[in-house]
Parts: structure tokens; sequence; C-alpha cells
């Protein structure tokens, strides 16, 4: 029996970090294979977990709602009859819906020895109410499905506002353990366990999603199919047609104004997508910020997130990157960048990995690459001034 554990988050949360302690503490002794569903031009994370001797498929899928389940359901059942693993970790997009990611392991259980044994949501703790008003659905759809909700950068809040942020998750699903602690204070093998005693809720929150799938099934098959070729919804990756009439979204979002939520995510199309505006007070698509029930409307990645990346064998020192990093946080230039991400050569034989959060980066040494990666994603990226700001 192959178990199988769904590892999401959202963008720049911490799942690669969570998985490679996992790993390292707690699965060194097990046959483990890894499945990342990437968003974006370009695969990155597959270098960062090269270093821990995992076996990965990686795929890279521009359209997330409409070939998940289809692509990533194929690419599980080939990963079940080729290595008959002990255990699969599943890593999707961090724009991916939590619970399309079941539907696509519940095709794969029918005809193989397999279960779902946790399905988990990693919280960056200090952006919780952030991304709650400005990509509810897709942010509250990872929580609402997780037997497990792992928060991280908690040491770097003070203790109300990690109660408030554990009192929105709450809203959302009251079931769901919540792990609080800094990881670097818990063995992986402790925060292993504490996934793995979910069991009982994974198997509750497996048969909702099915129940929600066939109840919505027939609407959103007639919903994909009645697109034209001049349909902006991103499903058929039209995700760089974006309006100058789109709302402006600059960093009140970062200072959690109460006024943030601009809408900014719905802002392709002529008119900003009439589709989108349509609703009414009672609209459920999370466009007007944390609903309790928004998943009787479902949209693509596509038409909120906008990725660029770029292969190159340019050289870069720390400081240059670093430099270059500070810049992203200027929306007005660039756009709203949720993830940067990349490993570049730094001319002396060294090269230089890099990740980026809004308020945050990491920059350190790794192992040199076949050619340098960088890649962005966030929402209305200006794809031009990215180029230039990275060119040598």
């Amino acid at each position: 029996m192959t178990k199988i554990d769904i590892v999401s988050g959202f963008l720049g949360a911490g799942k690669t970090t969570l998985i490679k302690k996992l790993l390292k503490e707690a699965l060194a002794d097990t046959k483990v294979v890894l499945i990342e569903n990437e968003f974006g031009e370009i695969g990155i994370d597959g270098g960062f977990l090269k270093e821990a001797g995992i076996e990965i498929k990686e795929m890279n899928s521009g359209c997330i709602c409409c070939s998940l389940v289809g692509d990533f359901g194929t690419s599980l059942k080939e990963v079940l009859s080729t290595y008959t693993p002990e255990r699969i970790l599943i890593e999707p997009s961090g724009v991916g819906k939590l619970s399309d990611v079941m539907k696509a392991v519940q095709g794969a259980m029918e005809d193989k020895e397999v279960v779902l044994n946790s399905a988990v949501a990693v919280v960056d703790a200090s952006k919780c109410k952030l991304y709650i008003k400005n990509f509810g659905e897709f942010f509250l759809n990872q929580i609402e499905h997780a037997g497990t909700i792992i928060l991280s950068r908690t040491d770097k809040l003070s203790e109300e506002k990690l109660a408030v942020c554990v009192s929105m998750i709450r809203e959302h699903n009251e079931k769901a353990t919540i792990i609080t602690t800094p990881w670097e204070a818990l063995e992986g093998q402790d925060i292993l366990n504490t996934i793995e005693g979910a069991k009982d809720l994974e198997a509750e929150l497996m048969k909702e999603v099915m129940e929600q799938h066939e109840e919505h099934e027939h609407h959103h098959h007639e919903h994909h199919h009645e697109h034209g070729e001049n349909c902006t919804c991103g499903c058929h990756g039209h995700h760089h047609d974006h309006s100058e009439h789109d709302h402006e979204h600059n960093h009140e979002h970062h200072e959690h104004d109460e006024h943030d939520h601009e809408h900014h995510h719905h802002e392709h199309g002529e008119h900003g997508c009439e589709h989108h505006h349509e609703h009414g007070e009672n609209c459920t698509c999370g466009c007007h910020g944390h609903h309790h029930d928004h998943e009787g409307h479902h949209h693509h990645a596509d038409e909120v997130f906008t990725s660029w990346g770029l292969e190159t064998p340019a050289t870069y020192t720390q400081n240059e990157i670093a430099l270059k990093l500070e810049e992203l946080e200027n929306e007005k230039e660039y756009g709203y960048v949720l993830r940067a991400k990349g490993m570049v050569s730094a001319g002396d034989g060294s090269w230089v990995y890099f990740d980026y959060v809004p308020g945050e980066s990491d920059i350190r040494e790794g192992k040199p690459e076949v050619t340098g990666k960088i890649c962005v994603i966030g929402s209305k990226l200006n794809e031009e001034k990215l180029a230039a700001l990275f060119q040598k």
C-alpha cells in the first residue's frame, strides 16, 4: 500500500523547506517519490530538491484548473506503476487548489493500492491576512481542505499577531490540527506523526471534496466549454491580455489596510472581465475578501497569476541579486511579485541560489546547474521591466 501525502501551500510559504526536513529527519529510510506541479515557464524547484537525492517528476502546467487533474492523474498513475514507492509526496503548485489535487488522487486510488495519507497546508503566518484578502479563492481552498495546517515564520510574529492568524484560519477550518511552533524547534518525525494523526479527518475532507465535485461537475462543464476564441479567462493561456484600465495595486496591500482588496486579481479583459463583476452581494468567488463558501465559483490560476522566466548564462554576485530582489518591492514598476526564485552563476565557480517573497529574501550559495534559471510569479507582472532588471 502506497501512502500519498499532499503538501500544499501558497507561493513562498515554505513547502520545499518542510519537505526537505521531512525527507531528512523522518523519511530517510523510506522509498519516496516526490511529484511536483510547477506553475511557471521554467521548473526551478527540481534543482533545489535535487540535493536531497529524491526522484522528481517535474511538470510545468500553465493552467492549473484545466490541466491539473488530467496530466497530474496520468503522471501519478505512471509513478505508481513504475516505482511502486512506499510513499508519494505531492507538492502542488503554490497557486493550485488542494481540492483539485485531492480529486486527482481519488482518481488514481480507484484502481491502485494507494491511500491518501495526509493533506497538509503550509501557511506563512506573517502573510495570512494579506493573502486571504487578495487571493482568497486559492489561499483559502488550501486551508479548508487540509487535515493539518503548518504555520511557517511564526518565530517572526508577536504572540498577538500569531493568535490573529490562527483565529482567521479557524474561521475556515475548525477541525484541522494547527502547528504553530517554529520548525527549527521540532523534529521532522514529530511533524510527520502529527500529520498522520489526522487520517480520519482526511477521509472526511476527501468525501466533502468528491461531493462538491459531483455537485458542480455539470456547471463547470458548461462553463469551460462556453468560451470562444476571444475568451480571456486564462484557460487557454491568454493570461497576458491585461487592460490599462485595471485597478491599481499598491503597497497598501503590504500594510494590511482594511481597504486593500481592490479586486486586483480580476484584472484581465477589456472591462476587467464582466464574468467576474456580475456577482452580487452573495457572490462566493472570493473576489471580495474572505468568504466562507467560495467553492461555488471556480477561477483558473491563469486568470489571477502570471509567471515570467529566464534561462541565462550571465553571472551575478550575491550583492547584485540582493539589489534586484529589493527592486521587486516596487509594484508600480514590476507588478505584484509574490514569488521569485532562481539559481545563477557567480562567475567564480560558485553559484547563487535565491528565494524571494514580499518583504523577505534568502540568498545563499548552491551547487552548479547546467544553466542559470530565474522565475518570477505574481499578478499583473510587467515582463519587459523584469527582463530589463535581470538583463546583464
